[in-house]
């Protein structure tokens, strides 16, 4: 696309009276594979063009998008935008920024077929050949290619490129009509080489050996209790229960309970949490965010001292916090919002032995599954997908079918110890500017007491 039409666009918006103009251009390939029941069971590949268009005029932000690119075109939009607010307006200034060439483009597929297709097929025959018990396997690999174009009316021109690539395998295990689920799913941004980052075989084998030890096991009995919880994806529960009423999203419309509480203690001083927007292959990674704000290292949480909230353009109007680089969406169908990139709590310098050797009884949620949670509230739901009984300081038998609930605002506190063994995991969130890939994580972490449902 000739980006001078897109300069023009900007003037015009200006002319009719804009105070600030903004728009984002997207073209997306995607590639996906799924191979279930022995067979690829689908292969396809699509391609997604569109522009985004922003306009501010005073508290009103106006929105729209199109997948047309004629100038005409986007002029009668912008038009049309202001045409819709009261009142007279006057003409506002415009920067006309510095344009480059566009991006060079990738032809063909992301990554050869016959490469990821060998994934597929390892991933499948080393769980299906781990018992007769593993009743299905599917495994997806998806890699997703978006090149960006940024511009506003302050001057600023922005392009980047970002590719994604998850590898999922779910495994299936049966007996006796019981059947339990367990998955990995590995992802990375801008990965090299892919035989480098991804282990067909040890993926497959963790799940279903993860399907088979949780098919047999029983059950904790309900209760508030202890919790050790596991590292990587347990990240998920500070992510959903903390950091999204730590974003200006959730604080500008009085959804945060965190919302006036910058520099006071949230939570035990063990605790420092961090939301980093590019970690070199991080599945939440961004160089800039989708309004050409370059990312940084955002300290949320420090040794329990809450330091700041995530804030995008419109948050940070609204509610006076910095930029920090955490505008989000899932496309250009979406304007962008303050959301999480890559999200974890810093580790500690306690051991997960003198963890397990505090608590008289309780749970060891090695791994976490899915859950939900009320952003207003914190309120959570956890699923907790391997679990262990802990009985007089030493982990027991396995257990399934154990969730933890709670409140954000609450458990902040209750984490009284932290491990030294950080991991981060891929993911992908959920919010009013749609989905987005994200990175959660945390060392091993002792939380004194949560609500545990055993069944």
């Amino acid at each position: 696309m000739n980006l001078n039409i897109l300069t023009d666009v900007i003037e015009a918006a200006q002319g009719e009276g804009a105070e600030f103009s903004e728009i984002y251009l997207e073209e997306c390939r995607q590639d996906q594979f799924i191979f279930q029941d022995r067979k690829l069971e689908e292969a396809s590949s699509g391609i997604d063009f569109g522009i985004g268009i922003r306009l501010f005029y005073g508290s009103q932000v106006l929105y729209t998008y199109t997948n047309k690119w004629e100038k005409d075109h986007l002029v009668k939009i912008v038009r049309k935008l202001m045409d819709s607010l009261p009142g007279e307006k006057t003409k506002k200034t415009f920067v006309l920024p510095e344009l480059v060439e566009n991006l060079p483009r990738k032809k063909g597929a992301l990554w050869p077929n016959p490469l990821i297709l060998d994934f597929l097929r390892r991933s499948d025959e080393k769980a299906r050949g781990l018992s007769p018990r593993i009743a299905q396997v599917t495994s997806t690999f998806r890699c997703v290619q978006k090149d960006i174009t940024i511009i506003n009316s302050e001057g600023l021109f922005r392009q980047e490129r970002r590719n994604y690539v998850r590898f999922l395998v779910s495994v299936t295990a049966e007996e006796n009509s019981e059947r339990f689920m367990a998955t990995e799913a590995p992802g990375f941004m801008n990965p090299g080489e892919l035989e480098r980052l991804i282990h067909p075989e040890t993926l497959a084998q963790k799940a279903a050996e993860r399907a088979l030890l949780m098919l047999r096991a029983g059950y904790i009995p309900g209760g508030t209790m202890p919790v050790i919880l596991g590292n990587g994806f347990g990240g998920v529960i500070f992510h959903e229960a903390c950091g999204h009423p730590l974003e200006t999203e959730a604080v500008r419309r009085k959804a945060s309970p965190f919302a006036d509480k910058i520099g006071e203690k949230i939570a035990h001083e063990k605790v420092t949490a961090i939301d980093e927007g590019f970690r070199e292959g991080d599945y939440g990674s961004i160089v800039y965010d989708d309004e050409g704000t370059p990312v940084e290292k955002t300290i949320l949480i420090e040794k329990g001292v809450l330091k700041n909230f995530l804030s995008d353009r419109v948050g940070s109007r609204e509610t006076g916090h910095r930029l920090t680089g955490s505008a989000r969406r899932e496309s250009y169908r979406y304007p962008p919002v303050a959301r999480m990139r890559n999200t974890y709590i810093a580790p500690g310098d306690d051991s997960l032995e003198d963890m397990i050797a505090s608590v008289d009884f309780g749970l060891y949620a090695k791994k976490m599954g899915g859950g939900s949670v009320n952003s207003a509230t914190g309120e959570f739901n956890f699923a907790v997908e391997e679990g262990y009984v802990i009985r007089k300081g030493k982990i027991a038998e396995p257990v399934r079918g154990a969730t933890l609930i709670g409140k954000g605002e609450e458990i902040l506190p209750r984490i009284s110890m932290v491990g030294q063994d950080l991991e981060l995991a891929a993911g992908t969130c959920g919010a009013t500017s749609g989905l987005i890939p994200v990175t959660v994580g945390q060392p091993t972490i002792k939380v004194d007491a949560i609500l545990v449902g055993g069944r």
